[in-house]
C-alpha cells in the first residue's frame, strides 16, 4: 500500500509524493519525528526524548484551558551530518525518480534543490564544524500545521542558532512535553454510603497523595547540541458537575481548592451528618430508575524551566472522569 509523504521545496511549497513508507512515530516514543516523509533514517539524528516523575500508572493526559493554545505542531533542528544528508537527499530522489504516481515537476524540483546543495558538496570538507537542519513534525500534525515548517533545509555552523522562526528551544521542548504528561483519575469518594439522598449533603473528597506534582523532561542530543525542558503540572483545584440542574453545589462555584496536605475536601465520618462539606453536592431530585452522571475535573498549573535558566508558564490543563450516582428520595416512616 502506497503512503503519502511530504518534501519542502526550494521555493518553500509542499509537494505531496506517494510510494515511500512514512514513519510512524509513537508520541511518547524517544523518535518524536512523525516525519510524514520518505525514509529519513539516514541520519537523522535529531530525536527528543521523555522522561516523566511523579505520574501515575492509569490516568489521562491533560487539555488545555486555553482553546487558543496546543503543542507545537512542528519546529527546525539538526538532523543530518554532511555525508549523510547527501545520502538521504540521493534516496529522495531515487525514491521520487521511481514513483509513477509523483506530481508533475516534482522530480525536476528535487533534482534543482540537490544541485544546489551539490554546489557546495553538502558542505562535507565541514563534517565536523555543523549540520543540516530540518523540519520535524508531531505526528499528529496537520498538512496545514506542517505548512508552518516548511523551510528547505540548511546548514547550520556549530554553537550557532539559526535566525529563524520554530527552531527548537526550551520553551518549544516545554510544550512538547506538555503534551507528554499524564495525570490520574479524578473518581472521588462520596458519603454517607449507598445511594445518595435527595435535600441531603453528598461529601466528595479525594485523599492525599492521589495528587501530587508530575513533570515531564523533554531533551534533545544532537551533535554538541544539548537542549532540555522540565514541564510540571501542579493541582490546584477539583471542579464537581452534578450531571444535573436540579442540585445545589457546595462550594457555590463547583471549584473545591486543593489543601496544604495535597488532599481535597474532607472525608465523611460518623458525627458530620448535620455539617456542611467544604467539598459536595446537594442533589434536589430523585434520579429515578437510572443515575446522574457526576463529573469531576482537577485544573493542573503549568510550569517550566529549561537549558540556560529559560523558564516560564503554559496554560493550566484539565483532565476529569465521569462517575455513576443513584440519587433517592428519603424514606419516611409512618407509625
Amino acid at each position: 500500500m502506497r503512503r503519502p509523504f511530504i518534501v519542502s521545496t526550494m521555493c518553500g511549497t509542499l509537494i505531496l509524493l506517494a510510494g515511500a513508507p512514512a514513519l510512524a512515530a509513537d508520541p511518547i516514543a524517544t523518535d518524536s519525528h512523525g516525519t510524514k516523509g520518505p525514509d529519513r533514517r539516514i541520519g537523522a539524528v535529531a530525536k527528543v526524548r521523555y522522561t516523566s516523575s511523579g505520574g501515575p500508572a492509569k490516568g489521562g493526559t491533560i487539555t488545555s484551558v486555553d482553546p487558543n493554545w496546543t503543542p507545537p505542531p512542528c519546529w527546525y533542528a539538526p538532523e543530518w551530518k554532511a555525508t549523510e544528508f547527501r545520502d538521504f537527499r540521493n534516496r529522495l530522489y531515487f525514491t521520487a525518480r521511481h514513483d509513477p504516481d509523483a506530481p508533475d515537476g516534482a522530480l525536476k524540483d528535487m533534482s534543482d534543490e540537490n544541485r544546489s546543495y551539490a554546489e557546495d558538496d553538502y558542505n562535507i570538507d565541514k563534517e565536523k564544524d555543523g549540520m543540516w537542519w530540518g523540519a520535524q513534525f508531531s505526528p499528529d500534525a496537520t498538512v496545514a500545521e506542517q505548512a508552518k515548517c516548511n523551510k528547505p533545509p540548511f546548514w547550520v555552523e556549530n554553537g550557532e542558532t539559526p535566525d529563524v522562526p520554530n527552531v527548537i528551544s526550551p520553551e518549544i521542548l516545554a510544550g512538547l512535553a506538555y503534551k507528554q504528561i499524564t495525570v490520574p483519575g479524578t473518581k472521588v469518594s462520596l458519603a454517607p454510603g449507598g445511594a445518595s439522598k435527595v435535600n441531603l449533603p453528598t461529601w466528595a473528597w479525594l485523599d492525599k497523595g492521589e495528587f501530587k506534582p508530575v513533570s515531564v523532561t523533554a531533551e534533545l542530543d544532537a551533535g554538541p547540541l544539548h537542549i532540555e525542558a522540565t514541564t510540571t503540572a501542579k493541582p490546584v483545584s477539583l471542579t464537581i458537575k452534578p450531571g444535573t440542574d436540579d442540585a445545589e453545589l457546595l462550594p457555590a462555584s463547583g471549584t473545591c481548592e486543593i489543601n496544604d496536605d495535597g488532599s481535597i475536601g474532607e472525608p465523611y465520618a460518623k458525627g458530620k451528618a448535620g455539617r456542611t462539606p467544604p467539598c459536595g453536592v446537594v442533589y434536589e431530585r430523585s434520579s429515578g430508575q437510572g443515575t446522574y452522571d457526576l463529573r469531576a475535573t482537577a485544573t493542573w498549573e503549568i510550569t517550566w524551566e529549561g537549558t540556560g535558566g529559560a523558564q516560564g508558564t503554559l496554560p493550566n490543563g484539565e483532565y476529569g472522569n465521569d462517575q455513576p450516582v443513584k440519587v433517592e428520595e428519603i424514606q419516611s416512616v409512618n407509625r
